[in-house]
């Protein structure tokens, strides 16, 4: 396990800062206490346990796959947690919002992956600098679980072309791949634990091999975003204010959720996915949804 980067009062340091503009991503850091993690991946487990023949409109899974921190406080939780947000400052200032919040998961010995894109292709918000990702595990990610891997630079490319695979066996609901080779002596593997966590680049090439190890690799996944940014696509974007003042109104305000899928949660829920499948789901190549 590699040492997590040393922050200074908490925050990061000039030199790592430069380190993620020149690199498009940066680890491992550290964010929730590793004893803070391994309790939120009981929590995750004991909500697929109690809700998974609940009676939810949707699957499961669709709810831990986009927009969780909509219907989980748990999830909210995470995304606002000072550990976290002191080290998401130092990349887009003071002012953060909370853009997505869901879940990563790979089944041990599977054969899920994800191809290698770049996020920022369907989310209708550009080429912006003024988003980044923070992917917190909560179980062990290694080549042998999966974990991310990373093409240094490449966030310095505007979106390149995409091509809808949507294989089976991909976590990204279009089956979305870069359309440029990428080899792997151009792939950096980010080896992270519990208790740490890696930033990216909504520009980023990345992506993800099977698990082949004996244990769930497990990553709440979340999308921070500047007020100033907006949804160049639809009408209309949400997001939830972590720290700071939103002084621009590009984004309806999203509340964190007190009780798991509550009623009131649930249908603002539908309400976003509804928008926002127009945008992620526009111009693709076979009749989808997104994340079930």
């Amino acid at each position: 396990m590699q040492t997590s980067l040393k922050l200074t009062d908490h925050k990061l340091p000039q030199a790592l800062t430069q380190q993620y503009w020149d690199d498009g991503y940066l680890f491992p850091l550290p964010s929730l206490p590793a004893r803070d993690a391994l309790a939120y991946r009981a929590e995750i487990e004991t909500i697929e346990r109690d809700w998974l023949d609940n009676g939810l409109p949707l699957p499961l899974n669709t709810y831990k796959r986009i927009n969780a921190h909509v219907v989980m406080p748990m999830v909210a939780t995470i995304a606002t947690h000072p550990g976290v947000l002191d080290v998401i400052e130092g990349i887009l200032g003071p002012d953060i919002m909370v853009f997505s919040g869901e879940f990563f998961i790979k089944e041990p010995q599977t054969d899920h992956i994800v191809s290698m894109h770049q996020d920022l292709t369907y989310w209708g918000l550009g080429a912006i600098d003024g988003l980044v990702t923070a992917w917190i595990p909560l179980s062990p990610a290694t080549p042998a679980s999966g974990c991310m891997d990373f093409v240094r630079g490449s966030h310095k490319n505007a979106i390149l072309p995409h091509e809808d695979t949507f294989g089976e066996n991909n976590l990204l609901s279009r089956g979305q791949e870069v359309k440029v080779d990428v080899t792997d002596d151009q792939k950096t593997a980010i080896e992270i634990h519990p208790g740490q966590m890696s930033l990216h680049h909504g520009l980023t090439i990345h992506g993800s091999g099977p698990n082949t190890s004996n244990d769930r690799r497990i990553a709440c996944v979340i999308r921070y975003i500047r007020p100033d940014m907006q949804q160049q696509v639809g009408e209309k974007d949400y997001a939830m204010l972590a720290r700071g003042e939103d002084r621009h109104g590009n984004f309806i305000h999203v509340p964190a959720p007190i009780e798991n899928f509550s009623p009131a949660a649930l249908a603002l829920y539908d309400e976003m996915r509804e928008a926002q499948s127009k945008v992620m789901m526009k111009g693709a190549g076979a009749k989808t949804e997104m994340y079930v």
